[in-house]
């Protein structure tokens, strides 16, 4: 899985450094890219990737901000190899601990699925500290059926496991991934065989900790995600966030889009969206 790290490192087309901050857990893997007198842009990737896969898909935002990726315990193979608890706050813990080693006392937080799970944990309990969040296809918020998930996301992966190849494969991340990438679908398949991570699901958010979300917020959700329906996630942050801005991805999966033209867009949009940015 190292050699998976490398290569989605190796997409992005602008230098690249890596520190070593203490945790309570060990000393924490941290990729950032950018110039680190603009504008942090902290970034969480989601369950059985990395910091380069989310620095992979958001580069083009490094002509603006500093971006900072660090890796998440048990679900990255740069991770530490703990499983952090969903049953308290042991990951805004974790990512309090990232942030003060950084000097960060105040960030602008992106998460990814599971990383979208962290990072408003962590804006619901320091609301002081984070300065907007942005949510992409955010785990924690609403849930998929149990049925749909399992015939079309559960079942597949254990044939998977049972037979790998590419018919297997193809099954398996069809409902996942929206736009075929080589790089993403075989990584995918390698990391359901290899990775061992935590996929228990995040508990859901209650409605005071969305309306404890007082920082500008962006959220984006995905018309035929599986596991976190878009439509749901959208009325529900409208009815609870205060200061919410929201995406509907039409006819994307979990994963949006790996193609130059939706980074283009995302790109766009975040800038758009954060305050005070310095250019």
């Amino acid at each position: 899985m190292n050699e998976w790290y490398q290569q989605f490192l190796d997409r992005v087309n602008v230098p690249s450094n890596v520190e070593e901050v203490s945790t309570t857990y060990g000393k924490n893997h941290v990729l950032t890219i950018g110039d680190h007198s603009k504008t942090p842009l902290v970034c969480l990737h989601t369950m059985l990737t990395s910091s380069a896969h989310i620095i992979s898909e958001l580069a083009l935002l490094s002509d603006q901000f500093y971006i900072i990726a660090p890796d998440l315990p048990g679900q990255s193979v740069k991770g530490l190899p703990i499983h952090l608890s969903y049953k308290d706050h042991s990951h805004s813990e974790w990512l309090k601990e990232i942030l003060d080693g950084l000097n960060l006392q105040e960030s602008n937080l992106l998460g990814v699925s599971l990383g979208g799970f962290v990072a408003r944990q962590f804006a619901s309990e320091y609301p002081e500290r984070v300065l907007s969040l942005t949510l992409i296809v955010p785990a924690g918020i609403v849930r998929g059926s149990l049925i749909k998930g399992f015939s079309k996301m559960a079942l597949p992966m254990m044939m998977y496991k049972m037979r790998p190849g590419e018919k297997n494969l193809r099954r398996l991340v069809k409902n996942l991934i929206t736009t075929w990438d080589e790089d993403w679908a075989n990584y995918l398949g390698d990391a359901f065989l290899d990775f061992i991570p935590n996929i228990k699901i995040p508990p859901l958010a209650s409605d005071e900790e969305l309306q404890n979300l007082t920082m500008p917020c962006l959220v984006i959700g995905a018309e035929n995600d599986i596991s976190f329906p878009g439509n749901e996630i959208i009325i529900r942050v409208k009815n609870q966030i205060p200061n919410v801005e929201t995406e509907f991805l039409k006819s994307s999966n979990h994963s949006p889009p790996t193609t130059p033209e939706f980074r283009s867009w995302l790109n766009k949009r975040v800038k758009e969206f954060i305050p005070n940015t310095k250019t």
